[in-house]
């Protein structure tokens, strides 16, 4: 497995690394919206931004979570019909392993 794309940043900053960990807590936690819910928003906002790790991390993260794949698929139309075309592409680099996952 690659390294955390953050960890040289974690190692020489632990407390960065803790604050985010308690944030994800905080964010991501079942309330109004179920945790895998707020982890398809979140990959949806990493593919508008052309963030092919966190699209890869988040929709992984949102399955384990009970996500399905046409889930994340409609996510991803959002993403790219507000953001563009750019979307797509960074939604289909982060997403090249999916089809091949329960």
């Amino acid at each position: 497995m690659a390294e955390h794309p953050l960890a040289p940043l974690f190692r020489l900053d632990p407390d960065l690394q803790n604050y985010l960990k308690l944030s994800d807590a905080f964010v991501y936690s079942d309330g109004a919206l179920p945790r895998k819910l707020k982890l398809v928003i979140a990959m949806a906002f990493d593919a508008a931004h052309g963030a092919d790790q966190g699209v890869a991390a988040l929709a992984g993260a949102a399955i384990k979570a009970g996500a399905t794949k046409q889930e994340i698929v409609e996510a991803v139309r959002v993403a790219v019909h507000l953001s563009g075309i750019g979307a797509a592409y960074t939604a289909s680099k982060g997403l090249a392993g999916l089809e091949s996952k329960t």
